[in-house]
């Protein structure tokens, strides 16, 4: 009975703590947004700052970003190429594997990227200035650290995960068709031939709408938790754990729900 009891109360304070974590996230995401609209036209917002972390992303993420890609687009050829010489369908890898890349890979792999590199990144500087006292120094100073250090790093995101998804397409695409084309199995205008055919517009539109979505909830949980760390280094080091953790599982669910809706409203087939 004790047992039970400590397992049901130990349910209901996990949940507590989710639906304040939910809270949280909301309440800074909402915050961040007022606070990018509000300074951009009020003419006070932070350029250099968004100029230097557009700049430390790019660093960060870039080269991991297409090291991932490539092996990526390696992988997607070889398996699709496999299963349509199955089926008898060699004349649509290129459709397969171009709409792949760009309805599920390429936002995928950036928000993996965002989430990871970029994410845990803005997690342990807010963390360590959070632990350092320094966003409390902001506050007394009458200066919100939303809107000084969280809503430029915002906005960056969003145009660093939008630029990131179309060098991840193009180079998973571009390695795609270099294995299928370059081993024999198709030929190279038959390849661009179904790609073009079965591709839509609306396909590029949803990978940069997913992008800027999941670019949007990584920072914006990487920038809670560092913001509510409190402790000492240990306590930054479990925040960038959390935020990760967190991020990819909320990536995940959106993906679903993005995915499932963008099925059923946009209609499928030649374009």
């Amino acid at each position: 009975m004790i047992g039970g009891r400590s397992i049901f109360d130990n349910l209901v304070g996990r949940m507590k703590v989710g639906v304040q974590t939910t809270g949280s996230l909301v309440i800074l995401a909402v915050e961040s947004t007022r606070f990018i609209v509000t300074d951009i036209v009020a003419r006070r917002f932070s350029w250099t700052e968004f100029l230097l972390q557009c700049w430390f992303m790019t660093r960060v993420s870039l080269l991991p970003t297409i090291l991932v890609s490539i092996p990526f687009g390696v992988i997607t050829s070889v398996q699709i190429g496999a299963a349509a010489n199955q089926i008898g369908a060699q004349s649509f890898i290129g459709a397969v594997n171009g709409i792949g890349v760009l309805r599920q890979g390429a936002p995928l792999v950036t928000s993996l990227m965002i989430a990871g590199a970029v994410g845990s990144a803005i997690c342990s500087d807010l963390g360590a200035r959070t632990v350092r006292e320094e966003t409390d120094a902001l506050m007394v100073m009458g200066i919100s650290p939303v809107q000084r250090l969280v809503a430029p790093r915002v906005l960056a995101a969003l145009l660093i995960a939008m630029l990131l998804t179309v060098i991840v397409a193009m180079s998973a695409m571009t390695t795609a068709f270099i294995m299928v084309v370059g081993t024999g199995q198709i030929s190279a205008g038959t390849y661009l031939e179904s790609f073009v055919g079965l591709s839509q517009p609306s396909d590029l539109f949803l990978a940069e709408l997913k992008a800027l979505i999941f670019g949007f909830i990584a920072v914006i949980v990487a920038a809670n938790k560092g913001l509510q760390a409190r402790g000492g280094p240990k306590a930054v080091a479990d925040a960038v754990n959390q935020s990760v953790v967190l991020s990819v599982i909320l990536l995940a669910v959106v993906n679903v729900g993005i995915t499932q809706a963008y099925v059923m409203l946009v209609p499928q087939g030649v374009a």
